[in-house]
C-alpha cells in the first residue's frame, strides 16, 4: 500500500467484517466501493495464470445488493509451497508495493501452516490457499488497495461462523485450523448460521494488513462497497461491507481499548501501586473511581485506557497485579489536542511547559509538576511561586 504522506488526511478503508471475509468477498466489495474491474483483471494479468478469468456481477443477499466475484480456472494443480507462490509473484511485473503487500499475507499464512502441521515453512504446502483462484484473491486485494490509495485498514470484530468445513484434511470445526491460529488475539465472534464465514485466505488479509480492530475509526466516509458470499442466508446479508474515507477534519481521533474491573478486596496502597505500574508499561491513563459494590461494599472501579496493541499485555498485568478475577474490555473514540512541550524562562530557572492546541491556536497549557516541585525544592520557595511564574512568563510570551 502507498506510504501516507499528511497524517491529518490519510484515506481508510474500513472492513465491517459482520458476516466474515473472503477473499472474493473483499475483491467483491472493493470493486463495488469504485475499484475499475478492467484495472484489477489488467493487473491480475501480469501474474501470467494461464487458464484463470474473473467475473463480477451484482448479486442480492438478504435483500441488499452487492457485487460477487467468481475466478474460473481452467486446470490447477492446488498443491504450492511458499517459495512457489512467491516466484509467481516475484516474476511479474506488478508493482512492488504490491507484490510486497501480497507476500507479506502469502507469508502469514505459511507461519500459521507451519505451527499447525508442526513442520517447517519451508516445507509447508497450501493446498486451498494455494489453489489459482486463492493467488488471484490475496494478489487482486493487494492492487485493489494501491488502485485505490488505501493507506490505512481497520477492521471490525470478525465474524467467524460456526459448525463445521469441508477442508483438505477431512471435515474440520469451524473456525478452521489455520483460521484460529490467524486471529488469535484479535477481537471475533461467532453468529448467524452454521457455517463458516471467516475463510483463511480472508482472515490473512484481515490480520496482515489491519493497522487495528474495533469500531468504525473517524473518518468522513466517501464511498462504501458490498461483496457479495456465494451463498444467500435466510435472515442475514452474506456480505462483507468496506467503508472508504479520509481522516480530514479529525486528525486528533483516535482507538483506544478500555480495559475496567471492579475490586471491593485490595488495600489502597497496592490499588496505588497498581496504577503505577501500568502507567510505566505504556497505559495511556489509569484511573480509580469508588463505588459500593454488592453488600455495599465499598470499593473501587480501575479503568485503563490503552493502545489496542497493548490490551493483552496490560490485562495481563492486571490480572499479576491486582486482586481481581475478571475485566471487561471495550473499543472506545479517543480525541486528543496536537501537544508540544516548549522551554519556559522564568527568574527561578527553566520549566517545561505542555502546549496542546489545536488549527494551530493554544487551548490549554500547563508547567510540567515534576520542574516545579524540584525548583521549588532546590530554592525553597512554595511550588505555588514557581507554578504561577511559569504560567505568567508563557502568557507574557504567547501574547507578544
Amino acid at each position: 500500500m502507498p506510504a501516507g504522506g499528511d497524517d491529518t488526511r490519510m484515506k481508510i478503508c474500513y472492513l465491517d467484517c459482520f458476516s466474515g471475509i473472503a477473499g472474493d468477498m473483499l475483491l467483491g466489495a472493493l470493486i463495488d466501493a469504485g475499484l475499475d474491474v478492467e484495472v484489477l483483471r489488467s493487473e491480475l494479468s501480469k501474474l501470467n495464470l494461464e487458464g484463470v478469468e474473473l467475473h463480477a456481477e451484482k448479486a442480492k443477499r438478504g435483500g441488499l445488493a452487492g457485487t460477487n466475484v467468481s475466478v474460473n480456472v481452467a486446470h490447477d494443480h492446488h498443491h504450492r509451497s511458499l517459495s512457489t507462490i512467491e516466484k509467481i509473484i516475484d516474476d511479474s511485473e506488478l508493482a512492488d508495493t504490491v507484490k510486497s503487500t501480497a507476500r507479506k499475507i502469502f507469508r502469514r499464512l505459511g507461519e500459521v501452516e507451519a505451527l499447525a502441521h508442526d513442520v517447517p515453512i519451508e516445507k509447508v504446502h497450501f493446498h486451498e490457499v494455494g489453489a489459482l483462484d486463492a493467488i488471484v484473491d490475496i494478489v487482486g486485494a493487494a492492487i485493489g488497495f494501491e488502485a485505490l490509495g488505501i493507506e490505512r485498514i481497520v477492521c471490525s470484530p470478525i465474524n467467524l461462523g460456526s459448525g463445521t468445513v469441508e477442508a483438505a484434511h477431512g471435515v474440520m470445526p469451524v473456525p478452521a485450523p489455520a483460521t484460529a491460529r490467524l486471529v488469535e488475539g484479535v477481537p471475533t465472534y461467532s453468529d448467524g448460521p452454521a457455517v463458516e464465514l471467516t475463510t483463511p485466505t480472508g482472515a490473512a488479509i484481515a490480520v496482515t494488513l489491519a493497522e487495528s480492530f474495533g469500531p468504525l475509526p473517524a473518518m468522513r466516509i466517501e464511498a462504501s462497497g458490498y461483496g457479495a458470499g456465494d451463498r444467500d442466508f435466510k435472515g442475514r446479508a452474506n456480505l462483507l461491507r468496506v467503508l472508504i474515507g479520509e481522516t480530514a477534519d479529525v486528525p486528533e481521533a483516535t482507538e483506544i481499548r478500555v480495559i475496567e474491573a471492579n475490586i471491593d478486596d485490595m488495600s489502597p496502597e497496592l490499588a496505588g501501586y497498581v496504577r503505577e505500574r501500568l502507567l510505566e508499561a505504556g497505559a495511556l491513563d489509569v484511573t480509580l473511581t469508588p463505588v459500593f459494590m454488592k453488600k455495599d461494599r465499598p470499593g473501587f472501579t480501575l479503568t485503563v485506557l490503552a493502545d489496542p496493541a497493548d490490551r493483552a499485555r496490560l490485562g495481563d498485568l492486571i490480572f499479576a497485579e491486582s486482586t481481581t478475577i475478571g475485566i471487561r474490555e471495550y473499543s472506545a473514540q479517543r480525541r486528543v489536542l496536537e501537544r508540544r512541550v516548549e522551554d519556559i524562562t522564568t527568574a527561578y530557572g527553566t520549566v517545561r511547559m505542555k502546549v496542546a492546541a489545536s488549527n494551530g491556536a493554544t487551548r490549554n497549557f500547563a508547567p510540567e509538576y515534576e520542574d516545579c516541585r524540584r525548583i521549588a525544592r532546590e530554592k525553597d520557595i512554595p511550588f505555588k511561586e514557581v507554578w504561577q511564574a511559569a504560567n505568567f512568563e508563557y502568557l507574557k510570551r504567547d501574547c507578544s
